[in-house]
């Protein structure tokens, strides 16, 4: 069963002012290796994501004032996991949140994993555990996802979640293309700013079984979080390698969640979505018709009245009439630096834009990453 665990970090963003965040739409090359899905060439996707990670460290233009980094699915080779969080520890700002996918790994291994950092992933440990007694899965694949806190003191806090979703191959008689199913998910609540998030991976976005749905235990979550201390989920992330980031089912998950067509979720309505999916450079995972990958977005609930714009880069839409305001990317391999707007310290009588993009960096064989032209904003 999905079940989140709140877990209180130490964060202090800038008050009346949005944050910022680096969305990182990269290829991924993938392949099977026995039963797993890993990186084809490990060592060239670890060189580009350490050049993500160099620029923002570096604070080339607006990224010094980064706080939020996403990375897709799968994107961080498994062997270069302690090189990724040591470069967090060493180069990056206190104050600053990673979220990375990692490629497949065995149940075992990622129990080690667990136990390296267990001081803060108990739960984990404790339900992976469980699971191991009650069965002989040791060897089965595991999809995960990182996320990398350096809290305001420089202390390097590391929290592990495995993908809920039923893997591909489960869907053959050979039980041993199943996929492991993680039941522990963190919220994170920081202070003493009061900002909340948490991370999904993928399909986690939208499934469900017939006991529970993952979406509407996140809102059940936040509305308890709203009504018990008047705090809302400020930022939910989508770690996503999708050859269709449109899909219908998203879209209606989607609409569920901004809706409110059923029930009050005061606890949602102002959540920033945070999409992050692969580029379209991505191979080794079948994108069938004219579905492709690509097309991160950032999505708001419509009451913040985000302006229709179509440029080359992007555009904002009301994804087909939902009652939301999105800003949907292209396709190909870039870097977007936009703003997470913070809504309850925003003076309601602004004119504003709720959302802004800052800078947009595509891959340069030289210089790593550039930033297009007319693509900044000092803002």
């Amino acid at each position: 069963m999905f079940r989140i665990v709140e877990k209180e970090v130490l964060l202090e963003f800038p008050l009346a002012h949005h944050l910022h965040g680096l969305v990182c739409q990269i290829p991924n090359h993938l392949g099977l290796s026995g039963l797993a899905c890993k990186q084809t060439d490990p060592e060239a996707q670890w060189e580009r994501i350490r050049s993500i990670f160099e620029l923002a460290a570096e604070g080339i233009g607006n990224p010094k004032k980064l706080h939020f980094l996403f990375l897709p699915e799968a994107a961080m080779p498994a062997t270069r996991v302690a090189d990724a969080l040591d470069f967090i520890d060493q180069n990056f700002q206190p104050n600053t949140v990673t979220l990375f996918g990692v490629e497949h790994i065995t149940l075992t291994e990622y129990r080690q994993v667990l136990v390296c950092y267990q001081q803060d992933n108990q739960e984990a440990l404790a339900s992976v555990d469980e699971d191991l007694e009650a069965g002989d899965i040791a060897g089965i694949p595991v999809n995960w996802a990182i996320v990398a806190i350096k809290e305001a003191d420089g202390r390097l806090r590391i929290f592990l979640q495995a993908k809920s979703h039923p893997f591909g191959g489960e869907e053959t008689l050979d039980s041993s293309r199943d996929l492991y199913r993680g039941k522990i998910f963190p919220l994170f609540r920081s202070h003493p700013t009061g900002f909340n998030f948490m991370a999904v991976i993928c399909l986690d976005y939208i499934y469900r079984d017939l006991y529970q749905s993952n979406i509407t235990a996140i809102i059940d979550q936040a509305n308890r979080l709203y009504f018990e201390t008047r705090q809302r989920l400020d930022l939910l992330a989508v770690l996503q390698c999708n050859p269709k980031p449109e899909h219908q089912a998203f879209r209606d998950v989607i609409n569920g969640f901004y809706g409110e067509y059923l029930a009050y979720t005061p606890g949602v309505r102002d959540s920033i979505t945070v999409f992050c999916n692969s580029s379209a450079q991505t191979s080794g995972l079948a994108a069938k018709g004219e579905c492709t990958f690509g097309h991160s977005s950032v999505i708001i609930h419509s009451s913040h009245k985000l302006g229709f714009e179509t440029q080359d880069e992007f555009r904002t839409d009301d994804f087909g009439g939902l009652p939301v305001c999105r800003l949907r990317f292209g396709a190909d391999t870039r870097l977007y630096l936009c703003n997470l707007p913070v809504f309850y310290e925003l003076d309601p009588r602004t004119t504003r834009a709720p959302l802004k993009i800052h800078s947009i960096f595509r891959p340069d064989a030289v210089a790593g990453w550039v930033r297009l032209d007319g693509s900044t904003s000092e803002n």
